[in-house]
């Protein structure tokens, strides 16, 4: 049994127990298709032990469930070690944020709702080390906690980088951690990050629609079969994730009304678009401020 289980593995754990159901059949029904034991089904449905290749796909067939695409991906998460460049950091960083980079490793599309912060993956190592000294975080080591973070924003310039899009309130640019210097670097970074052509940034000004109010802060990585795609929620008692399929539509959606209400993306300007007021003009004239 599992000590310790990761996001990934509750994740396959809970899409068999949702096939099972849909396919109206009990844990030991279940077993009993594939001469498995109703306990040690259920154990895998909790994600407390793995599951060999075949007999999970002769468990989906038993299911019903014919999808190709997205039995093959059941396979993957089954088969996958959950090692990457993260596993260095296995014991000095919480588990959350070992789940968030296996997340992102995994991801075909990242959109991120940030509406007092800077999303991580777009922040300067100045920016995140100020957030990291507020104690409420609990942060024991501040240079393996930035380090870490900083490792992770090297998939947006991977040799095959998801697309991230990121929306980000007004409110979250003129919030100083660090100061004014330390403001302004982070909001140049912006601008330079976004040249990356995987890259997208909205900045939703303050006049906004309401809908950016009441989305809250959110990250929804999408995967290439997009069932298996994920909300995470942030929370002070650790991250939410939201996986069935009426949260990832509903994230879906409101995310799309919040790349609607926030204005036009951070582009290179051209003498024809100097007057627009979009994102860049709106960080241009916060630089100014500072």
């Amino acid at each position: 049994m599992r000590t310790a289980i990761s996001e990934r593995q509750h994740r396959l754990g809970h899409e068999l127990k949702k096939l099972r159901e849909q396919a109206g059949l009990s844990a030991g029904e279940a077993a009993e298709r594939i001469n498995m034991g109703r306990g040690q089904l259920s154990h895998v449905e909790a994600g407390r032990t793995s599951i060999v290749s075949d007999r999970l796909r002769d468990l989906c067939a038993a299911l019903g469930c014919e999808s190709v695409p997205y039995v093959d991906a059941l396979v993957a998460m089954s088969e996958a070690t959950g090692k990457g460049w993260w596993s260095a950091y296995k014991g000095n960083v919480g588990s959350a944020a070992m789940n968030l980079a296996e997340l992102e490793a995994g991801a075909t599309v990242l959109r991120s709702h940030e509406s007092l912060f800077i999303p991580g993956l777009l922040q300067t190592e100045e920016y995140m080390r100020a957030i990291f000294a507020n104690p409420q975080l609990g942060v024991s080591d501040m240079d393996e906690a930035a380090a870490f973070r900083l490792e992770r924003q090297s998939v947006l310039t991977s040799e095959n980088p998801p697309e991230f899009h990121g929306v980000i309130h007004e409110a979250a640019l003129h919030m100083r951690f660090g100061g004014a210097s330390v403001l302004r670097g982070q909001l140049l970074h912006l601008v330079e990050v976004a040249r990356l052509p995987n890259v997208t940034i909205q900045v939703v000004p303050f006049e906004a629609d309401v809908d950016a109010a009441l989305s809250g802060a959110f990250l929804h990585s999408i995967t290439p079969v997009h069932r298996l795609s994920t909300v995470v929620l942030d929370h002070p008692s650790g991250p939410v994730y939201l996986r069935d399929d009426e949260h990832l539509a509903l994230y879906g959606s409101m995310f799309d009304r919040l790349t609607e209400c926030a204005l036009a993306p951070i582009t290179g300007r051209t003498h024809a678009t100097l007057a627009a007021k979009d994102s860049l003009a709106l960080i241009q004239h916060l630089l100014y401020t500072l």
